[in-house]
């Protein structure tokens, strides 16, 4: 299983960006995939999660209302669309994917496999 995560950047406070992560590798159909972040001398933090199969979404409390993920089947590809970004934001961003995960899975451990990461800068 490849993934490989995209679209992170500088943006203002108050914008949007949405970051991309492409799998490969594998029938993504029954895999639950999770996007974690992580801000410099932290632990990652959950953000959250979508079931490949049914699009079952989950999301970290302090993140609902702002952020979206989302999945495009015949992309392969599981989108994070983020608005109304804070400084807190700051952080590398990373997806997971675990075959046959649940929804309510926010510990980093119980993904068996991660991407490479994608900057996220938010900041005037």
């Amino acid at each position: 299983v490849q993934l490989q995560a995209s679209g992170g950047g500088l943006v203002q406070p108050g914008g949007s960006l949405r970051l991309s992560c492409a799998a490969s590798g594998r029938t993504f159909s029954s895999y639950l995939m999770g996007w974690f972040r992580q801000a410099p001398g932290k632990e990652r933090e959950f953000v959250a999660t979508i079931k490949w199969s049914g699009g079952s979404t989950y999301y970290a409390d302090s993140l609902k209302g702002r952020f979206t993920i989302s999945r495009d089947n015949a992309k392969n590809t599981v989108y994070l669309q983020m608005s109304s970004l804070k400084p807190e934001d700051t952080a590398v961003y990373y997806c997971a994917a675990d075959p046959f995960g649940n929804t309510w899975y926010t510990s980093p451990g119980e993904y068996d496999y991660w991407g490479q990461g994608t900057l996220v800068t938010v900041s005037s």
